[in-house]
Formats: structure tokens, sequence, C-alpha cells
């Protein structure tokens, strides 16, 4: 068997593990599924109310952008769970077996994949009972926003794969994903359009790249005018692969080095 062979082999054995964790750990499948559904019904019954949105229901309005953040975030079990097998030694017992080194990483990122899958399922399904549509939206455009939506996760576990590889204790990387990640999600176009904010807060969002993904997300879905939204979207996400993985890479070598 190839070198290729065994480390696509190994990778998958490796997310089948990090998914056999989630049953026997309900607390982590919350974040998938409980967290997106609370965060949907708070905006739409409490806050939608108070928030113009012209042309849109709020529902619509929100739905893509609720998803980019709940998406974003399905990496932070990455970082708890290397951040958990570093501080037990679990990656010096892989060291010692015959298997890829890229495994771990692949595996964890490709695991994280498959619980936004999920979390894909929850969000949508909850946005369709709120009043969530589709508008003027073909079957190749919503596949897109899916693929999309999906690309974002997996440069995300990336991040976190990083910020779990640095942290001391899982409660830190906890710590530290939701503190330099959470306030983005807010001053962007996720929740509010962002012709509401102040001058300097308008402007930062403007280029926030969680505003650009939700346009994306919005063009893609409602038909509001694209511009060049969608191509960077996917741009942005690449390039966060491009950059986050390869560091993650580096850092994981320099922890299994010690």
């Amino acid at each position: 068997m190839s070198s290729l062979a065994l480390s696509v082999s190994d990778t998958l054995v490796l997310a089948r593990r990090n998914l056999a964790r989630i049953p026997r750990q309900p607390d982590l499948l919350s974040a998938y599924t409980i967290q997106p559904i609370m965060f949907v019904l708070l905006f739409v019954y409490v806050f939608g109310g108070a928030i113009s949105t012209p042309g849109f229901d709020y529902v619509d309005f929100l739905m893509p952008g609720i998803i980019v953040q709940s998406i974003a975030f399905g990496g932070f079990v990455t970082a708890l769970g290397l951040s958990e097998d570093v501080k037990k030694g679990l990656i010096d017992r892989f060291r010692s077996l015959p298997m890829s080194r890229a495994a771990v990483l692949l595996g964890r990122t490709l695991s994280d994949v498959a619980l936004n899958c999920l979390s894909l399922v929850v969000l949508l399904s909850v946005g369709f009972l709120a009043g969530f549509n589709f508008i003027d939206a073909s079957a190749v455009e919503i596949v897109a926003g899916l693929v999309l939506c999906l690309l974002l996760g997996y440069a995300f576990s990336w991040i976190f794969a990083l910020i779990g590889l640095f942290a001391s204790t899982p409660e830190t990387a906890n710590a530290i994903g939701f503190t330099s990640i959470f306030p983005l999600t807010f001053a962007s176009s996720c929740f509010v359009p962002v012709e509401s904010m102040p001058d300097g807060l308008r402007q930062f969002a403007e280029v926030n790249p969680f505003t650009t993904i939700s346009d994306a997300m919005r063009s893609l879905w409602l038909g509001t005018p694209a511009g060049t939204d969608v191509w960077m979207a996917f741009v942005w996400c690449v390039g966060l692969v491009a950059v986050f993985a390869p560091l993650a890479v580096a850092r994981y070598r320099n922890v299994t080095a010690k």
C-alpha cells in the first residue's frame, strides 16, 4: 500500500475515533444542536422585532449570518481535543505507532466537517420552522452556499487546531477561541446590517471577513446583489487554510519533538 493510501486510511481511522467520543460526551454535542437552536430562537423572537432589515423578514436576513457564526465555531472540538491529547500524552503514544504523522491533524479537521454537517441540518431545520426560506435561489446556488459553509468550518478548524496546540489546558483553548473570534462575528453583518452601525465600527465591519461571507451567503440564498462577495468569500476561506494549516502543522511538530 502506498504512503498516500496509508495516510488516508490513518486519517479516516482517527476521524472515526474523534466522532466516536461524541456520544460518550454529549455535552460537546450541545454546541452543534442546543446552542444553535437557542441562538436562532433568541434573535428571531426576542431581538428580531427591534432590528430593521429593509427588503427582508429578519429571519431571512439572520439565518445566513447565524449559520456562518455557528459553523465558524464548529472547530472548537478540535481545540479542546488536541489540547487534551497533548496534556494526557496521547500524542506521544501516536508517535510510537506505525501511522502517518499528518493523520492526527487531518483526522481532527475531517471529523469537524462531519459535525458541521450535523450543525447545518439542525440550523436549517430550525430556520425553516421559524419562517426562513430560500429566495430566488437555484439548486446550484443553494449547494454553493452549503459548500461555502463547510469550507469556512474547515478553515476555522485549522485555526482552532493551532489554538489547541498552543493552549496549556482545554479550558484555556476554549477561552482563547471564544474571546478572539466571538467579537468578530458581532462586529459584522451576521446579525444586523452594517449600515446601522456607527462610524468606525461600520468601516471595520465592512472589511470583516465574516461580513463578506455572510453577504455571500445572502447573495446565494436570498438573491441579494453579489458584487465581489461570493468569490471573495471563497478566497478568504482558502486563504485561512493556506495560512493556518502550515502554522498548525509546524506547531504540532514542535509539540511532538519535545
